[in-house]
């Protein structure tokens, strides 16, 4: 905090010194405001890593026990652990239930449910130690995986929300760009987190409903891309490279990710304009044929009137 107070403080008598050097009449109000997001920041921050260090403190404060001591004090020591840890794990609980309430009510927002979910990791990855060390009684026991258990649950629920939030607004992203290699690129962004989220979760329906859809969106844009320039071609009248563009997107619309439905009304439709461009292609040929021949007059008819 203090290296970010020098910091904004820094930021905030250059950016006054450069608005009053070009005549800005009030030049402390953009520099204070720059330099208080800066410190809002780092509160910001500061109050995220200090949660995380206080919930691993919170856990792992029960190693730091002496081991060493005479059968009453160990008794009587034994039961005030048992108490402790249990009150420890307890609080450590309910931090986690904070912070996924708190990333809940962000929305949309999947960082907050990317750090909810490594603090469940982190919370399932401290109490498995705890468990493995021994030295509980069977209420502590069962009362840390019962809160295994809820745990388990809020970070399945927050690593399907990441996943979910950001492909879908990564390949809305997709949508929005111009070229093909550009949209694809950034689809296979988008399908990158929903495998990284598979490696976890590989049976979850949801991520393979997502991994199929980007990929059909993918042969989508190919697709897309193809008739494209096959409707170009056939507007300048290039009948037989219009074919061949729409030869290749029946191509991927083959070989691609679209649904039996899709992929058969894109065949069909591909199909019926390649039928029409063919005639098309013939009836220019057949009247070039006629223009060729009407525009040469016979030898015969002419010699026959110059005589």
């Amino acid at each position: 905090m203090l290296a970010a107070g020098a910091t904004a403080a820094a930021l905030f008598f250059l950016l006054w010194w450069m608005l009053h050097s070009s005549g800005d009449e009030v030049p402390w109000l953009p520099a204070g405001l720059a330099a208080s997001v800066v410190m809002v920041v780092a509160a910001a921050a500061r109050q995220v890593v200090m949660r995380r260090a206080w919930t691993r403190y919170i856990l792992e404060q029960d190693r730091r026990e002496p081991s060493h001591k005479t059968t009453a004090k160990h008794k009587a020591g034994t039961t005030s652990a048992s108490g402790t840890k249990t009150d420890a794990h307890s609080a450590a609980l309910r931090a986690v239930q904070k912070r996924s309430a708190e990333a809940d009510a962000t929305g949309e927002l999947p960082e907050a449910h990317l750090e909810a979910y490594h603090l469940c990791k982190d919370y399932l990855s401290n109490t498995e130690e705890v468990l493995r060390q021994g030295g509980l009684g069977a209420e502590n026991r069962a009362a840390i995986r019962s809160g295994r258990e809820r745990v388990r649950v809020l970070q399945r629920h927050h690593l399907l929300a990441w996943a979910s939030i950001s492909a879908r607004t990564i390949t809305q992203d997709a949508q929005r760009r111009a070229s093909l290699s550009d949209k694809i690129e950034t689809a296979h962004r988008a399908m990158d987190v929903i495998r990284a989220a598979l490696k976890i979760y590989p049976e979850e329906r949801e991520l393979l409903d997502s991994n199929a859809a980007i990929e059909e969106f993918i042969a989508s844009v190919k697709v897309a891309h193809w008739v494209e320039m096959a409707e170009r071609a056939a507007f300048k009248g290039q009948y037989r490279r219009a074919i061949e563009r729409y030869r290749d997107a029946l191509f991927y619309a083959s070989r691609g990710s679209l649904s039996d439905e899709a992929q058969r009304e894109t065949s069909e439709r591909i199909g019926r304009e390649i039928e029409l461009l063919r005639a098309r292609l013939k009836l220019t040929k057949l009247s070039d044929r006629r223009s060729s021949s009407n525009a040469t007059p016979p030898t015969n008819n002419r010699q026959g009137e110059e005589t």
